[in-house]
This record gives C-alpha cells, structure tokens and sequence, in this order.
C-alpha cells in the first residue's frame, strides 16, 4: 500500500499505487463521454463480512456460489467498479477509469440516464451501517483529487452515492458514510 502522503498518478487510467485486477465486465464509453461523476458505492461478501477476497472473485466472475448461499444469488452477475478500497486502504483497480466499468446499473444523474456512460465507480468495502475506516475516508479523499486532476470535467460538485443515482433501488454508501469528514480530507488533500 503506497504512504497516506504519497501523491498519486494515473497512466491511461490506471493508478500506479493500485493492485491491478482487470475484470472482464467493462466496454468502451460512448465517443462524446468523458468521466466527469464519481459515484461511491459499498460491498461486503457475504452482507456485512470483510475480507476473503470474494468482492475480487465477484468482479473477476469467478465467485464460487457454493461458498455461502448468498453467492449462488449473485455469481452470474456480471458487474464491475473501476476501483476498490479496501478496510485497511488498500487500493484493487478492475478497469481502468478511461473505461466504462458496469457499476450504476440503471440510474440517472442531473437529468442524464446512463450514469456508467459518465462515471467512475468507487466501491468502498463495507455496508450502509458499519462506520468505514479512516484509512478508507483518506484514500478515497486522495484518489478522488487526483482523479479531479486528472480529469477536467469532473470536480467536487459532482460526487454522489449510488442511493442518489438509484433512489428506492440503492441504498449504498449509506448512513454510515460521513460526507462531511470526507468532503473535508478531499478538500484538505486539494489544497495539499
């Protein structure tokens, strides 16, 4: 895991402080789309259990449904984010962010359906009631600048949750994630 203090870069949509995992589950964006929203989504597999490696497996396709009976409602699901953080920090990127990954499902932002046409996806290992960790708050704070960096037409102002993009479908990140402690590193981090 790269230092907390560590400026990050993107090559062709890729962090380098990232571990590199390419999902399948991705196509190209629309010719007159560019990144320009951030959704901030949630996961645990099982519900509400960390660790193990199944969100990996899950994105990859290889979930193995005879692992927890939850996993036969799911395993051929094909989805993907662009990125993963991990509880303790650490960063798994699926697809790069030039890409389309297949993370909003059905939704609609500022009147534009779509939303995977126009967004990044950044799922944050956890569930809508459990507090994320600081570790997470601070490496979604730094991706989420340089991405504003990277990318001109995205910036502060248009950062949602998949529960704002998919009201009555979504409920995630959920009341647990703490908007404004976030708002508050990512603007520190900006000015860093």
């Amino acid at each position: 895991m790269t230092q907390l203090n560590e400026k990050l870069h993107l090559n062709e949509g890729w962090l380098s402080a990232a571990e590199h995992c390419p999902s399948p589950n991705f196509n190209q964006r629309p010719a007159n789309q560019v990144p320009r929203l951030l959704v901030i989504h949630n996961i645990s597999l099982p519900p509400e259990k960390f660790g193990g490696g199944y969100i990996q497996d899950f994105f990859l396709n290889r979930l193995d449904p005879s692992v927890d009976p939850y996993f036969a409602t799911i395993a051929t699901l094909q989805v993907s984010a662009h990125l993963l953080i991990e509880r303790t920090g650490q960063l798994v990127q699926f697809v790069s962010f030039d890409q389309r990954a297949w993370h909003a499902g059905q939704s609609e932002y500022a009147g534009c359906g779509n939303c995977n046409d126009f967004s990044i996806g950044i799922e944050l290992e956890g569930a809508d009631h459990t507090p994320y960790t600081e570790q997470q708050y601070q490496q979604l704070a730094r991706v989420t600048a340089a991405l504003i960096d990277y990318y001109p037409a995205m910036t502060p102002e248009h950062i949602t949750g998949h529960e704002d993009i998919a009201p009555g479908r979504k409920t995630d990140p959920g009341p647990a994630f703490n908007r404004e402690h976030f708002n508050r590193l990512l603007t520190m981090e900006r000015q860093g």
